[in-house]
Order: structure tokens, then sequence, then C-alpha cells
């Protein structure tokens, strides 16, 4: 038997009247393919999970969405997954009426393959974006050479700690801010402190 979260149920009577045969539809054939799915709320909207995040819905002024977790893993036979980001958060695109969905059987289909990737254990890889290298302008540079500590703490801070120190003196409006900050992040960096040290757990 669905165990149904009442959460769940307030967000969908809480959505706009186009919008409530649709969750409740999607709801319905969700348990359909199994039963002990479980639900949730997480950013504010209904989320479907069983041995890992399955899939979710959102209701919205004009459109509903429905996104699979796993969709980039997914094989999509029927080619129903958007290509166009732009058209709903999720990948079947604008839903505004039932007829939007696709049928029973395939979206069962789909449901089942996305609870087949969770009892699998297969995971989403998490694209590792790469690190811009830092520009480090010329007048810190400059500095850094005439203090033989700073500048050795700066070459081994972490890329963050870098990055926090260099923004801070470029951001300054005037030339007399720009040398203030200079000499501020020397002292700090001469010390082994990063730009935020203040705040940092001791």
């Amino acid at each position: 038997m669905a165990e149904l979260n009442k959460k769940v149920d307030a967000y969908i009577a809480k959505s706009a009247d186009f919008a409530k045969p649709i969750l409740n539809h999607f709801r319905s054939v969700i348990h359909k393919a199994r039963p002990d799915i479980e639900e949730t709320i997480k950013w504010g909207m209904p989320f479907f999970e069983y041995k890992g995040t399955i899939c979710n819905m959102a209701s919205f002024k004009q459109h509903c969405a429905v996104g699979f977790w796993k969709a980039s893993l997914m094989s999509d036979q029927n080619n129903l997954f958007s290509k166009d980001s732009e058209t709903a958060m999720g990948q079947l695109g604008r839903i505004t009426t039932l007829k939007d969905l696709p049928s029973d059987k395939v979206l069962m289909a789909y449901i089942n393959e996305a609870i087949n990737l969770n009892e699998a254990g297969v995971k989403v890889e998490k694209k590792i974006s790469a690190k811009k290298e830092l520009e480090i302008p010329l007048y810190l540079i400059a500095a850094l050479k005439k203090n033989k500590k700073a500048q050795a703490a700066f070459n081994n801070f972490s890329y963050s700690y870098k990055k926090e120190y260099i923004e801070w003196i470029i951001e300054a409006k005037t030339d007399a801010t720009r040398d203030k900050r200079i000499a501020t992040a020397i002292e700090w960096m001469a010390e082994g402190k990063g730009r935020n040290w203040k705040y940092e757990k001791k």
C-alpha cells in the first residue's frame, strides 16, 4: 500500500487548478510502479525515492514539470526528454494538461528504469569544473617580492585563499584603497592568514 506524505498532499492542494490533476495522476503512476516508493519534499517540491532519488514533480503558474534524477543515465527509449532546457526544469518539457504526459505504460517504464539504476547502485558522475587560472595583478606580485614570508605563504595557499585575496584587492574603487588593501594583505599573509581569517573557525 502506497504511503502518502501529507506535505505532498498540501503541495498539490496549493497548486493551480490546472496542475492538480497532472500532479495527482503522476503521483498515482509512481505508486503503481512501486507501492513502497517514499514521498518527501525537497527544495520546496515533491520528490519520490527508493534506494535513492527517482524523480520529482513541480507546479508553476502556467505549467508543471517532471524530472528524473538520473536522466543522463537513462536510455530514453521513447525520446521523451526535452532537449530545450529552457522549456521547463524537468525532462518532459512544459506540461499544461494531462494530455502532455506520456501514457501510463511509458511513464512506468521510465520510472522502473530509474528504480533499477538505484537498485544497481549506479551513481551520476559529478562534473568537476576546471579551475580558471588565477591572474595575479603585477602590483600584487611586486608587493609580494618585497616580503619573503608573505610570498612563501601566498605560494602555499589554496586556490580559494589566493582568489579571495586577489578579488579583494582588484575590487578596490580607488588607488588609495587598493594600496591600503595590499599593505594589509601582505601583513596578514606574512602571518600565514587567509583573507577571511577573522571568520574562520579556530
